[in-house]
């Protein structure tokens, strides 16, 4: 049995005998609230962390506080690696995992946002994740114990490190932090880097002592951890984008009355607009906070630049058919009409 594994466990045996003590109350606790606890890996200010609080808030508001939802931000209950364990345990009944972890637990399908250039703009992105070619692979998780409720976008990503990184070139020989992600491994292995698979907690102290040389994230996420004060540069590339499916444990989403489920739907909604909405003025804020820092030079990638880096990449896509499936990233193809030919 894995440690993360043993700890999850633990701690779930501990919260049956909770449950058990709870139940020896009643009927005095009869009426609490239906308990929601909702774990992530990032920041309270990020667009994810405003979606969930904005979820939260919602949730209680439209149930008339017969649901509670707890937030617990920034890996205070579990780390990248436990949190889908947790989850489908049901130690944690709702999560926002990056897209690329559900690849992991046989949804490989998934791995196809993790393309590099898969999106040009927001609205190819939103033609895929709010219509029925993003509700059919949220609908392949449900085998594993989850439902699919909603895509949250965090944006799309930059890169850092110690040195400028302008031409593919500049890309050889780096240490670059991953997330676990074949088709990101595939990526950085394109560029001549070498990927390094880190959980998101860890990335700011590998940076600052060196383990890694760089990495690529949203620009929120690059500010909020701090990542800008142990890189020397940042380069607005755009390059992949970074998204987020809610997820909930499906043991407990099919026992909720309908009517309450139907409230929370409303709920997830309405934040769904807000994380999507807040995602692009949080990215551009936090540039213009990396900017004035005086920590980190950003540089924007003229239109060649992002180009030759386009093209050193899009071998990736012929290279993950095998792994996320010919017809997948056809789908996809065909909805934003793109045209690899054509490059």
């Amino acid at each position: 049995m894995s440690a993360p594994l043993a700890s999850i466990l633990r701690r779930t045996a501990l919260a049956a005998a909770g449950a058990a003590l709870l139940v020896a109350a009643a009927p005095a606790l009869a009426q609490s609230p239906i308990v929601i606890k909702f774990s992530h890996v990032v920041a309270a200010d990020t667009p994810k962390g405003k979606a969930a609080e904005f979820f939260a808030k919602r949730a209680g508001e439209l149930t008339k506080g017969k649901v509670k939802v707890e937030v617990y931000p920034n890996s205070q209950l579990y780390k990248d690696k436990e949190e889908m364990e947790a989850l489908q345990l049901g130690s944690v009944q709702m999560l926002a995992p990056s897209l690329s972890k559900f690849a992991p637990l046989g949804v490989r399908e998934f791995e196809v946002y993790d393309l590099p250039f898969i999106f040009d703009n927001y609205a190819e992105l939103h033609k895929v994740t709010n219509g029925p070619l993003g509700k059919s692979l949220l609908d392949k998780l449900q085998p594993k114990g989850i439902t699919g409720l909603a895509y949250w976008d965090n944006g799309l990503k930059v890169f850092s490190a110690n040195k400028p990184l302008k031409t593919v070139a500049d890309f050889r020989g780096l240490k670059m932090r991953i997330q676990s992600s074949k088709v990101l491994d595939a990526q950085m292995r394109a560029l001549g880097s070498l990927p390094q698979v880190m959980a998101f907690s860890e990335v700011y102290q590998a940076l600052q002592t060196g383990v890694v040389d760089g990495t690529e994230n949203p620009p929120s996420n690059l500010y909020t951890q701090k990542m800008h004060e142990v890189q020397k540069y940042v380069s607005i590339s755009d390059h992949g984008y970074l998204g987020y499916a809610v997820v909930v444990n499906k043991p407990f989403w099919d026992k909720l009355p309908a009517d309450v489920r139907k409230q929370l739907e409303q709920a997830m909604a309405e934040a769904t607009k807000v994380a999507n909405d807040s995602a692009l003025a949080l990215n551009n804020e936090a540039i213009e906070k990396v900017k004035t820092s005086g920590k980190s030079t950003v540089y924007v990638m003229t239109p060649a630049e992002r180009l030759a880096l386009k093209k050193a990449l899009m071998p990736v896509h012929k290279q993950m058919e095998s792994r996320i499936g010919a017809e997948t990233i056809q789908s996809f193809y065909k909805e934003t009409g793109f045209d690899p030919a054509k490059l």
